[in-house]
């Protein structure tokens, strides 16, 4: 089939189908952990992480799947949705645990008078303080991108990563002495006696980092670490035949691509899988353009991440 462009870019109006979008942007997203291949080694670091209840730190580029492995195991494992934080350099680690809206609370208390003061509506608990209710499985949490906190983040970290338990001091001072609480993820509350959480089974925490930053010695003792392998030609072909369903064809369009993807890689390019599947996508669809477009579209999509 001839390719057609979408855009012309002469200003025209026209009903245009964009055809079918590639797997993994369909939304709302389903999940597909079948679709992640572990590398060499992650599968026995999963297991050393669940079995002594330690974090997992995986350290790689960005684009390397680190953050596809906590949505694997969860699913395989019977860990349920995973909740997940992002990290940035205003994250701290009171947000992660609870969220405290005071000044809504003044103004609800002005509103209602004194005899009305519910502290529950304005007390809500972060991803790391769900992660940490007591419950029959263990909750599995994504810490995302940890190297691009606060320095002092991470040593943060290391009480509630020890002990599984923190303090809500707002509901700790209340006069009630248990509050319902909403989770994170929904709207499901808990209650939380005189404002201590603990957990009863530690959670399946996963940490990622691109490796831009070292951390303190006593936060990497209490991890289990995992650096992702730079991937050769045959994990790049499971990776695309997991995502398209057809195994790749020797010879063919898809594995002149992921060769030279290898190549550039090994070249000291940076480079994130997704770009790969992204040109599968676009190069070799029934629409897919030819001749000289075709190789603008391949170096737009391929275009290397730290040279800009």
């Amino acid at each position: 089939m001839t390719w057609t462009p979408f855009y012309l870019g002469d200003g025209t109006p026209r009903n245009v189908d964009l055809g079918a979008p590639p797997p993994w942007r369909t939304f709302p997203r389903e999940a597909k952990p079948e679709r992640f291949q572990p590398p060499p080694r992650l599968v026995e670091a999963v297991n050393a992480a669940l079995a002594l209840r330690r974090p997992l730190l995986l350290t790689g580029a960005p684009g390397s799947g680190k953050s596809s492995v906590i949505k694997q195991v969860a699913a395989e494992v019977g860990l349920g949705a995973p909740l997940r934080w992002h990290i940035t350099s205003r994250s701290t680690l009171v947000d992660a645990l609870y969220r405290y809206d005071a000044l809504g609370r003044i103004h609800a208390q002005r509103l209602a008078g004194d005899s009305d003061d519910d502290i529950a509506p304005f007390v809500r608990l972060g991803p790391l303080g769900t992660a940490l209710l007591p419950s029959e499985r263990p909750r599995a949490l994504l810490i995302d991108e940890i190297d691009k906190s606060d320095l002092d983040l991470p040593s943060d970290l290391l009480e509630v990563l020890e002990y599984g338990e923190f303090e809500i001091p707002e509901l700790a001072r209340y006069r009630e002495d248990v509050v319902e609480v909403r989770e994170w993820d929904g709207d499901d509350c808990h209650p939380i006696a005189r404002g201590r959480v603990q957990c009863s089974n530690f959670p399946f925490v996963v940490l990622t980092s691109n490796g831009e930053r070292d951390f303190p010695a006593a936060f990497l003792r209490r991890c289990i670490r995992y650096t992702m392998p730079v991937p050769d030609a045959a994990s790049l072909r499971r990776v695309v035949a997991a995502h398209f369903g057809a195994d790749v064809e020797p010879s063919g369009p898809v594995d002149s691509l992921v060769l030279s993807f290898v190549a550039r890689l090994r070249a000291g390019e940076s480079l994130a899988v997704d770009q790969l599947l992204n040109a599968v996508h676009v190069l070799t669809s029934d629409q897919a353009p030819e001749g000289d477009a075709a190789q603008n579209v391949r170096d737009l999509i391929l275009r290397e991440l730290t040279g800009a």
